[in-house]
C-alpha cells in the first residue's frame, strides 16, 4: 500500500470518530421538534438550624399556645360566673326585702304565738279562717327564708369560683411569661432582636376545629399530604387549604421523611416564593411580595389555624415574641429568603 494512502487513513479515522461523537452530543442535547423538555421537580430546601433550636422553639411556642388556651377558657368561665353572681345578687335584694317583712311582722306580733292567736278567735269559723291564714303565712315565710339562704350560699359559691379562676389566670400568665423568656433565650442564638414584620395577608381564615374548652385537639400524621406522597395532620391540611383558598397557590412541600422538626410529623409546610418551585436565590420583586403577604397571612390567622411559628426572609414570628430577626446560616434556604416556613401546633 502506498505510504500517502496509509497516512490519509490514519488521519481520517480520528476525524470521523470526532465528528461522530460531536453529532451524538448534539443529538442528546436537542429535543425533537414539538416535544417539550420535562421541568425538574423542585427539591425541598435545606432549612439549616439545629435540632436543639427547633426543639426549643417547639416547646416555647407549644407551651404558649396551651397556656393561652387555658387562660382564655378561664376568662370565659369567669365571665359566666360573674353574670351568674349578678343575677343571684339581684335576687338577694328582692329576697332581703321579703325577709325584712317577715321580721317586721314578727316584731309587730310581739309575744303572740299561733296558739294564742287561735284562742283569741271569736267563733269556730273565725278560728278555722285564722288557722288557714297562719298556715299560709308559715309556708310563705318558710319559702322566703329558704330561698334567701340558698341565694346567699349560691352567691358565696360563685364568688369562690371566681377567685379560683383569678388564681388560674395568674398561674397561666406566669406560664406565658416563662414561655416568652424561653423563646427569647432560644432565639438569642439566631436573632439580634425585634423586627418590623411584613404587610399584606389580611384575609381571614376559617377557624380550625377546637375542643369544647377552646384547646386544640391532639392530632397525628393521619391524612394524605397533597403536596408529597407522605402524610400531614388534619390541622396542617386545613391551614394549607385555607391559604390556597386565599390565593396562595404556588409550589408547596409539607411532609419530609427523616430528620427532626415538624416536617416528619406532618406539622410543617414550605411555601415557595417563586412560582416555579424552590430556587437557590433570594426572592425579589413579585416573589418577595408574595412571600411577605403569605407570611403575614399566617401570622394574622395564627389563632384561627393553630400556627406555632412562621419563618420568612430572615425573620421569625412566634405568638409570644412577635416578629424577630432570624439568621439560619446564610443560604437562601437556611435564611428562608426563598420560601415561607410554617410550623403548626
Amino acid at each position: 500500500m502506498p505510504r500517502t494512502r496509509l497516512i490519509r487513513r490514519r488521519v481520517r479515522r480520528p476525524l470521523l470518530a470526532l465528528l461522530a461523537a460531536t453529532a451524538l452530543l448534539l443529538g442528546a442535547g436537542l429535543a425533537p421538534a414539538g416535544v417539550a423538555a420535562a421541568a425538574p421537580t423542585p427539591s425541598a430546601p435545606n432549612e439549616g438550624g439545629s435540632k436543639q433550636l427547633r426543639a426549643a422553639l417547639d416547646a416555647a411556642a407549644r407551651g404558649h399556645i396551651e397556656a393561652k388556651a387555658r387562660l382564655d377558657n378561664s376568662k370565659r368561665r369567669q365571665v359566666a360566673l360573674t353574670g351568674q353572681l349578678k343575677q343571684v345578687e339581684l335576687r338577694l335584694v328582692e329576697l332581703n326585702s321579703q325577709v325584712g317583712e317577715v321580721a317586721a311582722q314578727s316584731y309587730r306580733l310581739g309575744r303572740l304565738t299561733p296558739v294564742s292567736m287561735l284562742l283569741a278567735s271569736s267563733d269556730p269559723n273565725a278560728f278555722l279562717k285564722r288557722a288557714a291564714e297562719l298556715d299560709v303565712m308559715a309556708q310563705r315565710d318558710s319559702k322566703r327564708l329558704h330561698a334567701f339562704t340558698e341565694a346567699r350560699a349560691e352567691a358565696a359559691k360563685a364568688k369562690a369560683a371566681i377567685d379560683i379562676e383569678v388564681r388560674e389566670q395568674q398561674k397561666q400568665l406566669a406560664v406565658l411569661a416563662k414561655k416568652k423568656r424561653d423563646a427569647e433565650i432560644a432565639l438569642a442564638r439566631v436573632s439580634s432582636g425585634s423586627s418590623s414584620g411584613f404587610s399584606g395577608g389580611s384575609t381571614s381564615a376559617k377557624p380550625a376545629p377546637r375542643n369544647p374548652d377552646g384547646s386544640w385537639p391532639s392530632e397525628s400524621c393521619s391524612v394524605n399530604d397533597p403536596t408529597t406522597s407522605g402524610c400531614i395532620t388534619p390541622r396542617t391540611l386545613h391551614a394549607l387549604q385555607q391559604a390556597q383558598a386565599a390565593g396562595y397557590k404556588r409550589y408547596v412541600s409539607c411532609f419530609r421523611s427523616g430528620g427532626d422538626g415538624e416536617h416528619p410529623k406532618g406539622r410543617a409546610c414550605d411555601f415557595s416564593a417563586a412560582s416555579g418551585g424552590f430556587e437557590d436565590v433570594s426572592a425579589t420583586g413579585g416573589d418577595k411580595a408574595y412571600g411577605d403577604s403569605l407570611a403575614n397571612y399566617f401570622k394574622n390567622n395564627a389563632s384561627r389555624l393553630g400556627v406555632m411559628y412562621v419563618i420568612w426572609y430572615r425573620q421569625i414570628w412566634m405568638p409570644n415574641t412577635g416578629w424577630r430577626s432570624y439568621s439560619g446560616g446564610g443560604s437562601p434556604a437556611a435564611d428562608h429568603t426563598n420560601h415561607v416556613h410554617l410550623s403548626m401546633y
